[in-house]
């Protein structure tokens, strides 16, 4: 049975910093007309970095949760920019910590059923100290925590950003 629904026309309602919003005219498989709503994002990049034997979160307050959560490093994609790049860059920026070596580890599709983000998680290897330098408008701590400790955070939901949480799986 074939799955695939046709794009007929894509019509832009919002278009922004971090993601463009969109309701298409659609095809169903069957040719039926249909709309779809399209959270467009240039995706992102994050890092699973065990540094000295722990495992380096970011703790930062998330707006559209109200609440601040613990994450892997990770931030935006420019456009073009190669993920691998720029997790290094965000861990660099987030930690002060620099990756000898990144691993690609996961792409995570977030969710699915309305954008088309794309998450590449990475694992640094051969780390050293760098310097921190947070982005213009950043605001975060870093937290240098066992990976056991992670785990059972994760175990009691005190950690939930998804990223992380797949990430730390690898472990």
């Amino acid at each position: 049975m074939k799955l695939a629904e046709k794009t007929v026309e894509k019509h832009y309602i919002y278009r922004g910093k971090i993601i463009n919003v969109r309701c298409d005219d659609a095809e169903l498989p069957d040719g039926r007309a249909c709309k779809r709503e399209v959270v467009e994002h240039m995706g992102g990049a994050s890092v699973l970095c065990v540094f000295e034997g722990k495992v380096a979160l970011v703790r930062q307050f998330r707006y559209a949760y109200g609440e601040e959560l613990y994450e892997i490093p990770a931030g935006k994609l420019n456009a073009g920019e190669d993920p691998m790049l720029a997790a290094g860059r965000e861990l660099t920026e987030e930690t002060g910590l620099i990756a000898g070596k990144l691993i690609p580890l996961f792409v995570l599709y977030p969710t699915p059923g309305y954008t088309n983000e794309k998450i590449y998680i990475y694992r640094a290897e051969e780390v050293t100290r760098g310097e921190q330098h947070l982005d213009e408008g950043e605001f975060l701590n870093v937290e240098y925590l066992p990976v056991a400790t992670v785990k059972e955070m994760i175990a009691r939901g005190e950690i939930r950003d998804a990223k992380t949480i797949v990430a730390v799986q690898s472990l």
